[in-house]
């Protein structure tokens, strides 16, 4: 079974630091997008800020992410 050039460079970013592989997801899903939307991209900042002012303000409280992934994987009831 051959490996294609895409599971290699799948199988060489899986082995990156996770900071690295934010990175890369974030350039890959940005080379799917559409254009710029200027519009939308200004509602987003808007509701970006928003949110930001709520936690800084301490209007909501935040789930640690660590906590997050136990209940997604508990309820999807994935062994990890």
């Amino acid at each position: 079974m051959s490996i294609t050039v895409a599971e290699k460079i799948l199988d060489s970013a899986l082995k990156r630091p996770e900071a690295e592989r934010a990175h890369i997801a974030e350039a890959l899903l940005a080379s799917l997008e559409a254009p710029l939307d200027r519009e939308i991209w200004h509602a987003w900042q808007k509701e970006i800020d928003r949110r930001l002012n709520d936690i800084d303000s301490g209007a909501v409280n935040c789930t640690p992410w660590e906590e997050v992934k136990k209940r997604l994987y508990r309820n999807a009831k994935v062994q990890r």
